[in-house]
């Protein structure tokens, strides 16, 4: 075998296929567009589906490249020698051009010609058929005719040899082994045997089938070659080694985490929090430092972010690494490790630092408050076991994984009931599903699949808010001839002026008559290119080959349409304002407002708010055309106008021009000029996840509205102090500070009052092996007094712990404070004030010089008070 770095690695599988007719396609974004039903790219192969079920790749028919992918379904195993989040997949593609036997042919010659392998450790796998797909006889005979020695080739079933995703391109593979000098484990040792004589270094897929959606196959119309080798893994296996952490994309991360813990790699148990920190850091620094500039959240792709980077820290913790040590690894990645084969790791380098020390400082303060919490449940658990509802609690509301509950509570000698856990986790998950949009519930599901491709609907709203069309189809639960007066269901009609939910741009509403009367309440787009109009029929009949009216409401489209204009203006106005940082994220318009996200590292200021809104109305004024062409994709992006990542745009796009202020791809409905939107306001600022801000505003009669409504409310607010709208600052200035006059005078009669219910301590004193201790309770004195009279007597008595407790409306406070010199002599408020809390019917901790609680059990004030004696001299 030849050794290689990985840089290498990918130039010579790049090169080897270039000079078989292939062309490099370059990778794309780690996060996928759905169309495949998972949230990352998870391989090679899932961004070309189109072309894998028959669309032409405007490249040719024979592609490769080398992608990131991102896997999380087996996290757990993440610490092992192996498993990774992020890996990158090494594939070519024959697009329906050459099949097996090429396929086979170089397979053989690339690991043997290229990187040495001789042929007699060389072994393949070939699919052994099943009642859906016959055994595959073809795939086993060249391979045999390639090089593999006939005794090497092996027939397994479809859970080893059979490939696809949720629903789409699927078929046979057949995988490539080296075969180790190990002896046999025994009878049955071949492929997929754990004992580790045989090592997986290929695969490739011959898609012949398409899966669909409802678990059926049909053949392919073109047979396509799909080969997909894991860098990771080779690269490891070609260097002599099965870890893919001794590799070069992991060596410089190790050796920096060895110096900083002082923890030499694979000596040691916590080896395995080295993987999973070195691992979890790689993929959130690809997912943040990738095109879609992805940002922790709390859903979605951003959650699993978050997941990943949650869970390095807490590695990290256990490393005793800092914050800023985590923040070294990442620079390790971006500007060595992948500086070269990941360009935009460079040029998003500030944004990743930023995030991730963001989300780093986030977890690292909710972890503090989640201990909190986790210590009040453990203190009010008599069972020893945290209900799974509790261990829900944790992990929903302060990002604590399962895991880390489960281990906090072995340490507290208790157990987690994970079922539980489970439970609420699926009920969360269930009401997720039953929250999902209206329009594809209303939308009868797939009873539209069962109908002719041929049946499509044409839509002409971006010229008329009215016209005739015919009756296509109608469903309720499913596909029927005609409905009755009363029954909800979803039309079809062969052109609509409705304008259908998609793009951030609400769906209109309106009537279809004909022979009845349809309320349309939501339009929803279709798939095979129809639109269903959801509503329901208030009177007449309706039936598939009438001829109706379709008429959209017009005062709500030409809201939406005022509003949905604005929002261009207001990205661009936000763009100018902020500068490049601002992407849009996603948006929302409808009659009522427009809403828009997008990416921003800070809240904006009041200034910088004001300055947009004025940007905004400056190019209202200014009554700018707003001129829509319709181009190819390539000509769009060349012109400059702006595109929504991740949104799926076909080869013709629509450009929407307000003036030479605004240009993007939008296939909405807009006004004829700026003007039209009359003006426009921002209610509100504010984040809706880390990295990500949205604005709300409105435009037209919505912002006179507006307006009227902040008059009444003054009117209302000046009566309210005896005053009126013009004098109403002065009034409440002069308030205000007659307000916090009398609330500092009450705070020194409290502390006036709680000073003397002390006394003077000094006969209260008691010498516990040369610490002093004065425990006593005080009348009435909230958490703040305690504190403050607790603060007098550690400067009184520097060697001395106060124990200071007091009943407040019905609950008990209480601080323990220790000073300097006691805390030397072995004094931990936070430790004595566990052992005394409880017998207040309380819980709580903290530092060794300071501790509070709170009880609620006020007749163990005596018993607490008395305890406290023993219990510092235990520590001491």
């Amino acid at each position: 075998m030849k050794q290689f770095t990985s840089k290498e690695l990918r130039t010579t599988w790049k090169e080897f296929y270039k000079e078989r007719g292939h062309v490099d396609v370059g990778a794309v974004s780690l996060v996928s567009d759905g169309s495949t039903g998972v949230m990352f790219n998870v391989a090679g192969m899932q961004p070309l589906m189109p072309y894998l079920l028959g669309q032409k790749h405007p490249l040719g028919t024979r592609l490769c490249n080398v992608q990131g992918c991102v896997r999380t379904n087996d996290i757990d195993s993440v610490g092992d020698r192996s498993h990774v989040t992020f890996f990158e997949m090494m594939g070519s593609w024959s697009l329906g051009d050459y099949f097996k036997e090429e396929r086979c042919k170089w397979s053989y010659e690339l690991l043997t010609e290229v990187f040495g392998f001789d042929k007699e450790h060389l072994a393949a796998t070939v699919f052994a058929g099943d009642e859906n797909a016959p055994r595959d006889e073809e795939g086993a005979k060249c391979r045999i005719d390639s090089g593999f020695l006939p005794e090497n080739i092996y027939y397994l079933p479809a859970e080893d040899n059979w490939w696809g995703l949720e629903y789409g391109p699927c078929g046979p593979d057949s995988e490539m082994f080296y075969i180790a000098d190990v002896p046999d484990c025994g009878e049955n040792c071949g492929p997929g045997c754990s004992c580790g004589k045989y090592t997986e270094l290929g695969n490739d897929v011959f898609m012949q089938y398409e899966k669909h959606k409802d678990g059926h196959l049909t053949p392919l119309a073109k047979k396509n070659v799909d080969t997909g080798w894991g860098l990771e893994r080779i690269l490891a296996f070609l260097n002599g080694t099965k870890d893919v952490y001794k590799t070069d994309l992991f060596v410089p991360v190790v050796a920096y985490i060895e110096k900083r813990s002082g923890i030499k790699y694979d000596e040691d148990d916590r080896t395995r929090s080295m993987r999973v920190l070195a691992d979890h850091l790689r993929t959130s620094v690809m997912l943040m430092g990738d095109e879609a500039r992805l940002a922790p959240a709390n859903t979605g792709a951003g959650y699993v972010l978050r997941r990943l980077i949650r869970r390095a820290v807490r590695h990290g913790r256990i490393l005793a690494l800092t914050t800023e040590d985590l923040l070294e690894i990442a620079k390790i990645y971006i500007d060595d490790v992948y500086s070269e084969s990941f360009a935009n790791l460079a040029a998003n380098r500030n944004y990743v630092l930023d995030e991730l020390k963001k989300e780093i400082d986030r977890f690292t303060a909710t972890l503090e408050n989640g201990m909190k919490e986790f210590r009040k449940i453990t203190d009010q658990n008599s069972s020893k076991t945290i209900t799974g509802a509790d261990a829900f609690y944790l992990y929903d509301t302060f990002g604590f994984p399962l895991e880390l509950t489960v281990e906090m509570a072995e340490e507290s000698g208790m157990s987690v009931d994970e079922e539980g856990f489970a439970a609420c986790m699926e009920e969360q998950k269930q009401k997720a599903r039953e929250n999902a949009s209206f329009a594809i519930k209303s939308a009868a599901g797939d009873a539209f699949a069962e109908l002719d491709d041929s049946i499509t609907t044409e839509f002409t709203g971006y010229e008329k808010i009215e016209n005739t069309g015919k009756v296509l189809a109608i469903a309720t639960d499913s596909l029927t001839d005609s409905v009755q007066a009363g029954c909800d269901c979803t039309i079809v009609t062969d052109r609509t002026p409705f304008y259908a939910t998609m793009g951030g741009q609400k769906g209109d509403f309106g009537v279809i008559t004909g022979n009845g009367s349809f309320t349309v309440k939501e339009t929803v787009k279709l798939e095979g290119g129809r639109v269903g109009h959801v509503g329901t029929l208030e009177s007449g009949t309706i039936k598939v080959g009438d001829t109706v009216t379709l008429s959209v409401d017009a005062n709500n489209r030409t809201s939406t349409c005022r509003n949905h204009s604005a929002t261009h203006l207001l990205q661009k106005a936000l763009q100018t304002v902020l500068g490049d940082e601002v992407r849009q994220q996603g948006s929302y318009q409808d009659g009522d407002r427009t809403r828009f996200d997008f990416s921003f590292s800070r809240a904006m200021t009041s200034e910088e708010i004001s300055s947009v809104e004025d940007l905004v109305n400056e190019k209202i004024i200014e009554d700018l055309p707003v001129v829509t062409d319709v181009m190819s994709i390539d000509e769009a992006k060349k012109s400059g106008a702006m595109a929504l990542f991740g949104e799926k745009y076909g080869d013709v796009v629509r450009v929407v021009k307000m003036g030479d202020f605004s240009k993007e791809l939008c296939g909405g409905t807009h006004v004829a000029s700026t003007g039209n939107i009359h003006c426009f306001k921002i209610l509100s600022e504010g984040g809706i996840a880390a990295g990500i801000r949205r604005v709300e505003g409105i435009t037209g009669p919505a912002v006179i509205a507006h307006y009227k409504k902040i008059e009444k409310d003054l009117e209302e607010a000046a009566a309210a102090v005896k005053s009126n709208p013009a004098s109403l600052v002065d009034r409440l200035t002069k308030m205000t500070a007659e307000i916090k006059a009398l609330s500092s005078e009450l705070e020194s009669m409290k502390a006036k009052a709680a000073k003397e219910a002390v006394g003077d301590v000094s006969d209260k004193v008691t010498d516990v092996k040369g610490v002093k201790l004065i425990a006593m309770s005080v009348p009435s004195v909230d958490m703040n007094g305690l504190r403050d009279l607790a603060d007098q007597m550690k400067e009184k008595y520097p060697d001395g712990v106060s124990v200071l407790c007091s009943e407040n409306d019905g609950k008990v406070n209480l601080v323990v404070m220790a000073g300097d010199e006691a805390v030397g002599k072995g004094a931990h408020a936070g430790n004595l004030i566990k052992k005394l809390a409880p017998l207040v019917g309380g819980g709580g901790g903290g530092r060794p010089n300071m501790a509070q609680a709170g009880g609620k059990n006020p007749a163990g004030i005596g018993e607490l008070l008395s305890s406290a004696e023993g219990m510092l001299a235990e520590m001491l």
